[in-house]
């Protein structure tokens, strides 16, 4: 297998700061690394973690005006990220997402095998007005136009893309580490009291159903605390943090980038909320199966693929209410913490996700350069 030249386009950089394309850029990275590639993440010259490599990982940063001029800085961010690609000579760049790179289409480098990770569906999430909408749709099929081969992280996804656009995308979806023995150890029951709160982590946004669940439980006579982990400074989250302020069970404890702090918050609570709607795969989601929580998740088709049966299910604040008021703790609800762990060990372990994209880099790359096959454009 040839060792391959690879470069990381799309996200604000790593170590992840920010989401889910910078946490699966991560692993994918140093895996590829590891297994003797030569990978290159582009980083926002913004983001704190300023050295020339990590984990092996080569980082360029790049100027991205977006702390100055506010959403249209992504742009000039991925334009300055992608005129430095081609001067590179990368064998493969891989996108994490199209938003705001697709409009560059014509000028991905020429000469490397374009992959690109679909994304979530962004044109549904009710953040954005519709202009915005109908520009994200735009973006999708620019990047379906411009890529030569996709990547779905989610089967609704893949079956999205094939029905619109005919197109055949790769399903890799994001991975998670089991909640090893190591971690447990680390966690003192001053840290946290074992099945005594709930907790929800979200990006503060009208998508990801967090008034709902707070609502619900706002309405519930649960004497239990409610932790939220996610950064409020945003409109919708100081106008979510300010709704609930009188209720003294909820607590807003900011956005959490520590991953064992995370993990062991997951691990510990009684029930956690996974209120996403829109996307693919979600890492959180993952990440609380991982740790052994036992999960309520909004009903919609994204969860219910990767969760099935294994989960709580709500589509409204009065459903919130009555899980948060009946849910229990005994056997039926540890086999669903015991069949979610599962699917991480056997579905979505890290190792299993890096060498899938792995295999699907290098077959991409040989069908470009050795068959000369491209991939079908819709």
């Amino acid at each position: 297998m040839k060792n391959l030249k690879i470069a990381i386009l799309g996200t604000r950089g790593i170590p992840n700061h920010y989401g889910g394309f910078e946490h699966i850029s991560e692993y994918v990275s140093a895996g590829l690394v590891k297994r003797g590639h030569s990978v290159t993440v582009y980083n926002s010259h913004n983001h704190p973690y300023n050295a020339n490599t990590w984990n092996g990982v080569n980082i360029r940063h790049c100027y991205d005006p977006e702390y100055v001029i506010g959403t249209a800085g992504q742009f000039i961010y991925d334009l300055n990220c992608l005129i430095d690609a081609r001067r590179q000579k990368f064998d493969v760049v891989l996108l994490m997402g199209y938003t705001s790179c697709s409009v560059w289409g014509k000028l991905y480098p020429p000469n490397s095998t374009i992959i690109t990770n679909m994304d979530g569906l962004e044109w549904k999430r009710s953040k954005y007005s519709k202009p915005v909408q109908r520009f994200l749709k735009y973006a999708e099929k620019l990047a379906v136009k411009h890529s030569q081969f996709y990547i779905s992280d989610s089967r609704v996804i893949k079956e999205y893309l094939e029905n619109k656009y005919r197109i055949h995308s790769e399903y890799i979806p994001y991975g998670a580490d089991v909640y090893s023995e190591k971690e447990r150890e680390q966690v003192s029951k001053n840290d946290a009291l074992r099945e005594d709160y709930f907790l929800l982590m979200a990006r503060m946004e009208p998508e990801n159903n967090i008034e709902t669940i707070l609502e619900g439980f706002n309405n519930s006579n649960s004497r239990r605390k409610f932790m939220v982990l996610g950064d409020t400074s945003n409109r919708f989250g100081q106008f979510i943090s300010h709704r609930f302020k009188n209720d003294e069970r909820i607590s807003f404890k900011g956005a959490i980038f520590d991953n064992g702090k995370v993990r062991a918050l997951q691990n510990n609570s009684y029930l956690y909320f996974h209120g996403h709607s829109v996307g693919g795969t979600n890492p959180s989601l993952l990440e609380a199966m991982a740790s052994e929580a036992l999960i309520a998740a909004h009903n919609n088709p994204f969860n219910k693929s990767v969760l099935n049966a294994d989960a709580f299910y709500f589509s409204n604040a009065h459903e919130v209410r009555e899980i948060v008021e009946t849910v229990q703790r005994t056997g039926n609800e540890q086999l669903m913490v015991r069949n979610n762990l599962n699917k991480i060990a056997f579905q979505f372990n890290w190792g299993k996700i890096v060498d899938e994209y792995e295999s699907f880099i290098v077959e991409c790359y040989e069908r470009k350069n050795h068959e000369g096959i491209v991939a079908t454009r819709g």
